[in-house]
């Protein structure tokens, strides 16, 4: 049986499809604070203080293995609250925790693994996350994108070295963002002015309605604004800044790729399109795509070219 712990955006949803669809024994559990996007699935909650407890109840409940999806925000830990089982599992995170993340997640790996349990990568589970390389779009990436892209594989290989961030925008060479502790989405958010009235729009329309629905409304608001006679209503990208541009994204140098493998989705190409971008560049066999069919004809529909392209010899 699979443990799937679960935190926030799609990836734990398609894991659990994937799961299903094989007819695999899971059973979901989130950090305590946390809200997996998983439907009406049951999920056990667990507290950080309490990771000694338990790891030995999954291993008792006959679990062989265990998967970390979706993004979980570092959580506070109370250190009046740890169990006897857990005190000696808190010093050891505490000093990982000072390392960043990646070596925070390394630790929590070990410390699964020492009980006996398997940590699983989530493309593992589900191998059709990792796209062949190419491009995968009808839109293509130009001598400059080309020249941009190997720029930024540069930048996140050194941010990545600091365990900085797994993401960067490039436009004529220049960097004009690097993703750090609020992520992609918010790291090209900060190349745009937002009328606050579209802000909201786009909180409500991204609440209670299922993906394809986000996804066709977006795809049909930017055609109508794009040929409108007030095009004010979209997101502004800042003209302080150079045009076009990428997003370049990437895995760690040495990163344990069972863990914080990169993704991008549905989201990523909107926020592209509104920033303005030319393109998507994602490391082959390095980060996952999330409904790739979505994130293709969303592309094509605005003319963004998404490129699965090789890591560069060093």
């Amino acid at each position: 049986m699979l443990a799937l712990i679960a935190g926030q955006g799609l990836l734990p949803s398609r894991l659990v499809a994937a799961l299903e669809r094989v007819g695999r024994d899971y059973r979901l559990y989130a950090l305590e604070g946390f809200e997996p996007e998983v439907g009406d699935r049951p999920v056990t909650r667990f507290r950080l203080e309490e990771l000694g407890s338990f790891i030995a109840g999954l291993v008792e409940g006959g679990c062989e293995a265990v998967c970390l999806a979706g993004a979980v925000k570092r959580p506070r830990i109370d250190r009046a609250r740890v169990d006897p089982a857990t005190h000696g599992l808190i010093v050891r995170l505490a000093g990982a925790m000072e390392r960043g993340d990646d070596g925070t997640l390394r630790e929590i790996m070990a410390i699964f693994e020492e009980a006996g349990l398997r940590v699983e990568a989530a493309h593992e589970i589900a191998p059709e996350l990792l796209p062949a390389s190419g491009v995968l779009t009808g839109a293509t990436p130009g001598p400059g994108d080309h020249a941009d892209a190997t720029r930024a594989e540069s930048v996140v290989a050194a941010m990545g070295a600091a365990d900085v961030g797994q993401a960067c925008v490039v436009a004529s060479g220049q960097v004009l963002a690097v993703e750090a502790a609020g992520g992609t989405d918010w790291m090209i958010r900060s190349l745009m002015r937002v009328p606050e009235a579209v802000r909201r729009e786009e909180q409500e329309l991204l609440k209670g309605a299922t993906l394809f629905e986000r996804a066709s409304e977006w795809v049909a608001d930017v055609k109508e604004f794009l040929t409108a006679s007030e095009p004010s209503r979209l997101p502004e990208r800042d003209k302080a800044l150079p045009e076009g541009g990428l997003l370049y994204k990437a895995p760690k140098p040495g990163q344990d790729r069972r863990a914080d493998l990169p993704v991008i989705g549905p989201a990523t190409v909107m926020l592209a399109a509104e920033a303005e971008l030319r393109g998507i560049v994602v490391e082959a066999g390095g980060v996952m795509v999330l409904d790739l069919e979505t994130v293709v004809a969303m592309a094509d529909a605005v003319g963004l070219f998404i490129w699965v392209r090789p890591k560069e010899a060093q």
